[in-house]
């Protein structure tokens, strides 16, 4: 072999590993939707493209309003058939009482979304315009706010309903740096390295903001006494174990080890009431699904201040009627009545 050929070998493997490398930090880099979201408490990511793959058998066709019918009409997308990926952004709003309630949003939407009919409709119903780093951003009311959308790519669509433009500012300008695989915000380099591999479903940070009431997070009808500040990881994942069935995990990453042990028996003893009420719900297909989602439900404590639950989730759980419109009234003889465990009276 002679010299030549050898600096082309040489040459060509070197190109190889480059790629080799490359392609594994993509896979270990969290999803471009998510790369470009501000700043935020929280963050929830979807991808919608599995999730039709999973349910496909029990979808049926929605019937839609009457308002969200002309916007099909007017624009050619239908959210429920187009959205491929979807990542959202939590903001904490100082004012609760405001016009954005306790929680303001930053979307990313991709899919099958963009294009001029939508850009005529975005023109059509906007009240201002602004241009912001090549990308026209429509300001839009709603209920007494104002929804700023952008699309910013062949596939890709901002939105933000927060009281500034900065956040959506701040979409675009990541929008330019995008291809850079970890780049992104503060709390997604913090923890996205804690979300389960292969999960199509995903949230971290602040995710109790939009569900937390008076200290507490309603779950399955019930309280829970969470922090509004608790850090959640929560991920839906394939069961690769079986077939047709997804792996929930919701961790807690408590202060300290008494707080977690604290926090686990409350959870725990909130999973034996909620099992105790579904035993006299109607023998259906949904009410069975979520029998067996509490069935299977399970309460850890990991690396000392981390709380663990674990549950799998099956296609009848999601099937209609919803379990929760058949819940069971409270009765004398109901489990609600049982003594509370000394974790869940807080």
């Amino acid at each position: 072999m002679n010299k030549r050929t050898r600096r082309t070998l040489w040459g060509v493997a070197a190109v190889l590993l480059l790629l080799a490398v490359a392609i594994f930090l993509r896979s270990k880099a969290p999803p471009e939707a998510a790369r470009l979201l501000p700043e935020s408490d929280g963050i929830v990511y979807v991808n919608l493209k599995p999730l039709r793959a999973f349910f496909h058998k029990d979808m049926k066709p929605p019937q839609h309003e009457p308002e969200y019918q002309q916007f099909i009409d007017a624009t050619g997308i239908d959210w429920e058939r187009d959205l491929d990926q979807a990542a959202i952004a939590l903001h904490r709003m100082s004012d609760p009482h405001g016009p954005n309630g306790p929680v303001a949003y930053s979307m990313v939407l991709m899919g099958k979304i963009t294009g001029q009919r939508l850009n005529a409709w975005l023109d059509a119903h906007a009240t201002a315009r602004e241009f912001y780093a090549g990308h026209t951003v429509y300001s839009i009311p709603s209920e007494g706010r104002t929804v700023r959308v952008a699309q910013i790519g062949y596939d890709m669509v901002a939105v933000s309903n927060t009281p500034t433009p900065e956040q959506i500012h701040s979409i675009l300008d990541r929008h330019a740096t995008a291809a850079w695989p970890f780049a992104g915000s503060t709390l997604l380099r913090q923890h996205y390295h804690d979300v389960p591999l292969l999960s199509i479903a995903w949230a971290v940070g602040q995710i109790g903001l939009p569900f937390s009431e008076n200290g507490a997070v309603k779950i399955l009808g019930f309280s829970l006494h969470l922090a509004d500040n608790s850090t959640l990881i929560a991920s839906v994942a394939p069961e690769l174990s079986m077939a047709g069935v997804l792996r929930l995990r919701v961790e807690e990453i408590a202060p300290n080890d008494k707080v977690a042990d604290s926090q686990a028996a409350e959870l725990a003893a909130l999973v034996t009431l909620a099992r105790g009420f579904t035993l006299p719900l109607a023998d259906n297909t949904a009410n069975n699904g979520l029998k067996e989602l509490l069935k299977t439900a399970e309460v850890t404590t990991e690396k000392r201040n981390r709380v663990v639950l674990t549950a799998t989730l099956t296609h009848s759980l999601f099937n209609a009627p919803a379990a929760s419109q058949n819940a069971p009234s409270v009765s004398p003889t109901s489990p609600a009545e049982a003594p509370a465990s000394p974790g869940a009276a807080r």
